[in-house]
């Protein structure tokens, strides 16, 4: 059996094989349900008290700041980095990999309930998706949080979630790629290393994707807003410039690097030496390069507009290592004629009008324009402006080619037209450092909009479902921080009307003026303040040149240097035409020549984005939204590491308490009749197993019988709405009791039907095995007795035929007859030469049987003789010469053949020196102890018998006793007895001769 559990808060599912008894997750050590009982986001309710709630409403205390962290701190410490409030999922950023974005992690939240799983990112991804596919409403998704906190990588969540659960074709699958792949480009041109972040967003981006009625996503479109161009020039110490330069440098290959006149050391260029950590170890520009190289090629960049685009890059380093000095008149003069050169080939621009369009500027005197030089402050002032405008506007081209590659080009005008979108915003959080400048100001400005816009949303849905129910709306007390966005936009008044005003109007105009036109302006505002109109108190705190404005999220504090430099954003006229008559066609696109005789003044850079932040609250309000919050931890990037005043800080600025108590502010907890009875009909009798009638009508008879008071919960049409959490956690208490009475029912149910089940399927098991083994017993029996009734008859038939020549019907016996035989043969045959044994053969192979002894014969004395050593045969021939001599002679002979000749011959070591001497001149052949007889009394003598080739010698110790020639020899006698004797017969013509010699071998 195996049992299929989704563990809740983690969000596992747990497999268990051969269930007996409890089990716990894995990852939590959470009890699971009982099989076949799917855990609902409300489950983890039970576990409320080790990882707290899943939904910030239902927080008791939804009041306190302190309970409110107390529960992220629970989840964040295990690893449950997502919790909701109400349909708002608030995301901490936990420094670390987690295994919760595979394809199955999305498959489980693919078309599922937004309150039946755990929270997640690709739960708010789903149910947007859903609801266009179902609402036919566009549907908006807003990511907000400070640098850190993991907007970036939500978005990417988000649209990687959409690359493989929606459907495909080849055409979606380009746009798909080319969806994923803007990524890695605007995060090479748009982000940075700072501070708190080493991928932060500097620049705010809104993107469309677009689906067909098909629900398939078939293209984008992307809108940027304030990109940090003050970037490109200046870095506060520990940050780094935009990622592109240094990808460049640490990727770019050795003929590329060439082309455009850059070395690989980035501490060769002034721009990107400013924050003085050009290298970092967390980040690998090499590989990023090779990233970003690919992705260009995936959204449609050809080889000729990379090399334009990176000729640009390269441009605005060389343009950062121009450097000025004051001649003579205290005038600016280039000092650095290779960067011009360098610049001039990069931009396709005439380096004479380049070097002196940097260091004069035109002006206009009596109807006639002149040149006018520039100081050296002014020099540098104008090269830097130059920077950031080539760059600033190269990132707006770039984010056109990208948007231009993501347009919908389906030829199906039916599909175009039913198509809708789904809006994902990256936009930067509240920020608060110890500098805080122009951009901070238009960064909350921004957070300041989309804080109006999401509480306005979120009464407005509140409202509408209460109406859409039937229950009475109750009007919501909240902080409603329009006033501080008039304070900033209101028209003549606002702080934006007033720094455009300061940057417009003749004369001297200065941060300083812009501050004390301020003061004078928008002094008796509540959230306003300088350190002239504040108190003591607040003067300790306050610059002279900084004003503070109480944000719905905190004080801040910004500088003024800077601003009318920053909001002006002039590029003075001579380098705009030098841009426009650029070779670089991405240069040229980027400056029109119509800005040269338009005489309308530009927006400034803050009445720019005024208006383009008005035009993204529309198309929000456009769109159903959908929220995700982000915080980060730490800001030491750490895993598991939870900074309580960090935390605090952001859950304030992202208004997240408002949040949970507008949500409050009526009913905790709200759910359709039909979930809610399936989730509690087990409380009830009369509800349980199955409720027949209207899911309406079986809510209110739970409800009744549950004890829920009149002021805990109201009936709506669809929905039932419960206000206070303690009715809820009772609910899920006693649901829980309930629930582990019905698992040990059902589990003791279930191991009854389960070793049943088991034993019916054993038993028929064996009945099946038992007959398929009688069967094949039975098969082979009749088979063998079938083959032996076969075997007989062929057997008789060939005997009765046994004596015919071969034929058919002898065939078989005849074959059988040799075969036996040589069975016989290969068991009996004769295991050595002396073996004479040999079966008698049949008739037939009387033949073949003597030609085969005669093999076999010959082949074992083969063998035989194979095996017998030098000395062996030295013995077996001596046997033979024996054999010839005295067989049939001595008695013994027989008896004496199978003893072995032993060697007693005399080396010269045992014969006397002295007979050798005499000797010298006879070879001696053979020398051997003897016994001689005397012919009277035949008293023994021991002596030494030696045989040359003439003679035969006797030897007494040093003495030759007797020579016999060969020549006298007449012969040699043995006895047929066994006594080693033998007679040397000699002539007897010498007297001193005897005529017989008796010796005995010794």
């Amino acid at each position: 059996m195996e049992l299929k559990i989704e563990c809740i808060p983690t969000g596992e599912i747990i497999r268990v094989v051969n269930h007996d008894g409890d089990t716990m997750c894995p990852n939590c050590k959470n009890a699971p349900a009982i099989d076949g009982i799917r855990i609902t986001m409300e489950s983890a309710l039970t576990a409320r008290d080790r990882v707290g709630v899943q939904d910030f409403v239902l927080l008791e205390n939804y009041t306190s700041e302190a309970a409110f962290i107390e529960n992220l701190r629970k989840r964040f410490k295990e690893n449950l980095i997502y919790t909701y409030i109400g349909s708002v999922l608030v995301s901490v950023n936990p420094y670390k990999e987690l295994e919760i974005y595979s394809k199955q992690h999305m498959e489980r939240y693919r078309g599922v309930s937004f309150y039946e799983v755990s929270p997640h990112i690709y739960a708010i991804a789903d149910n947007s998706y859903r609801s266009l596919r179902t609402e036919r409403k566009d549907q908006c998704i807003l990511i907000s949080g400070e640098s850190g906190a993991g907007k970036t990588e939500a978005s990417k969540k988000i649209l990687q979630y959409y690359a493989v659960t929606c459907p495909a074709s080849e055409q979606v699958e380009t746009v798909k790629d080319r969806l994923l792949q803007s990524n890695p480009v605007l995060e090479a041109f748009g982000n940075a290393k700072t501070l708190r972040n080493d991928n932060s967003s500097r620049f705010g981006k809104y993107m469309d994707v677009q689906f067909d009625y098909k629900g398939a996503p078939v293209g984008g479109h992307i809108l940027n807003y304030l990109l940090e161009k003050s970037r490109v020039v200046h870095q506060n110490h520990g940050e780094r410039n935009f990622h592109i330069f240094y990808q460049l440098l640490e990727g770019g290959e050795e003929d590329l690097l060439r082309r455009l006149g850059l070395e690989r050391n980035a501490q060769n260029y002034q721009y990107l030496v400013k924050g003085q950590c050009a290298r970092v170890s967390s980040i690998n520009d090499k590989s990023e390069w090779k990233i970003v190289r690919k992705a260009l090629s995936v959204i449609n960049f050809n080889d000729d507009d990379v090399e334009e685009l990176l000729s640009i890059v390269a441009s605005v380093l060389h343009l950062g290592n121009v450097q000025f000095a004051k001649d003579e008149q205290g005038n600016a003069q280039v000092t650095t004629e290779n960067q011009i050169k360098y610049l001039a080939r990069l931009l396709s621009v005439d380096s004479t009008v380049l070097r002196e369009s940097l260091i004069h500027k035109k002006i206009i005197a009596k109807g006639e324009e002149l040149n006018s030089p520039l100081n050296q402050e002014q020099a540098a002032y104008a090269r830097d402006a130059l920077a950031k405008a080539i760059y600033g506007r190269t990132f707006s081209w770039l984010v056109r080619k990208i948007n231009k590659s993501l347009s919908y080009k389906g030829a199906d005008m039916h599909s175009l037209g039913n198509a809708s979108v789904i809006g994902l915003l990256d936009i930067y959080g509240f920020e608060v450092f110890q500098h805080n400048s122009f951009e901070q100001f238009c960064i909350n400005y921004c957070n300041e909009k989309l804080q109006q816009l999401f509480i306005e949303l979120t009464l407005k849905s509140e409202q509408e479902e209460y109406e859409s129910e039937g229950i009475a709306w109750e009007p919501v007390q909240y902080f409603n921080n329009k006033i501080i966005c008039d304070l900033v936009e209101e028209k003549y008044k606002g702080i934006i009307s007033i720094l455009d005003e300061e940057c417009l109007r003749p004369g001297e105009a200065t941060d300083w003026t812009f501050l004390e036109k301020l003061e004078d302006t928008v002094k008796n505002h509540p959230h306003f303040v300088t350190h002239k109109l504040g108190d003591q108190k607040t003067r300790k705190c306050l610059g002279r040149e900084e004003f503070r404005l109480l944000h719905y999220a905190g004080e801040v504090n910004y500088s003024v240097k800077g601003f009318l430099d920053k909001n002006n954003d002039l590029l003075f006229r001579n380098l705009k035409e030098v841009m426009c008559n650029s070779g670089n066609p991405i240069v040229h696109q980027c400056f029109d020549r119509s800005e040269l005789t338009d005489k309308k003044r530009p927006e400034t850079a803050a009445t720019q984005f005024k208006n383009s932040l008005a035009q993204l609250m529309e198309i929000l309000m456009s769109k159903e939204p959908s929220y995700v919050r982000c915080i980060k931890p730490n800001d030491a990037k750490q895993a598991a590491r939870f900074d309580e005043v960090l935390i605090r800080h952001q859950v304030k600025y992202l208004g997240l308490i408002e949040n949970v108590r507008v949500r409050r502010a009526g009913f905790a907890y709200r759910r359709k009749y039909e979930i809610f009875l399936q989730r509690y009909k087990s409380l009830c009798p009369e509800t349980w197993p199955n409720w027949d009638g209207r899911a309406m009508d079986g809510v209110a008879v739970l409800v009744k019988s549950l004890g829920y008071k009149p002021e805990e919960y109201k009936m709506g049409r669809t929905k039932i709405f419960i206000r206070f959490p303690k009715t809820l956690f009772a609910t899920e208490d006693a649901l829980e009791v309930r629930k582990q009475s019905i698992a040990t029912f059902l589990q003791s149910r279930w191991r009854g039907y389960h070793q049943r089940q088991k034993f019916l399927h054993m038993k028929h098991s064996a009945i099946q095995i038992q007959s398929w083994w009688r069967g094949t017993v039975g098969r082979r029996k009749a088979a063998k007795r079938k083959w032996a009734v076969e075997v007989v008859r062929r057997f008789v038939k060939g005997f009765i035929y046994r004596n015919q020549p071969r034929c058919p019907e002898n065939e078989y016996f005849l074959d059988y007859i040799r075969y036996s035989f040589l069975m016989t043969l290969h068991r009996n045959m004769p295991k050595s030469v002396l073996d004479q044994s040999w079966p008698v053969p049949p008739p037939s192979l009387r033949e073949a049987s003597e030609l085969l002894r005669e093999m076999c014969m010959k082949n074992m004395v083969w063998k035989y003789c194979r095996r017998i050593s030098p000395e062996w045969k030295q013995q077996l021939e001596q046997k033979v010469v024996a054999s010839e001599i005295f067989k049939d002679k001595k008695d013994n002979y027989p008896q004496s053949v199978p003893r072995l000749f032993l060697n007693t011959r005399l080396g010269n070591d045992e014969i006397n020196t002295k007979i050798l001497q005499q000797l010298e001149n006879q070879a001696l052949t053979y020398a051997v102890p003897v016994v001689k007889y005397d012919r009277k009394g035949y008293k023994p003598r021991r002596r030494q018998l030696l045989l040359s080739q003439n003679a035969a010698y006797l030897i007494e110790e040093a003495k030759l006793k007797q020579r016999i020639d060969y020549a006298n020899l007449t012969g040699i006698s043995v006895s047929s007895l066994s006594d080693n004797l033998f007679v040397l017969h000699v002539k007897c013509e010498d007297n001193k001769q005897k005529h017989q010699v008796y010796c005995r071998s010794r």
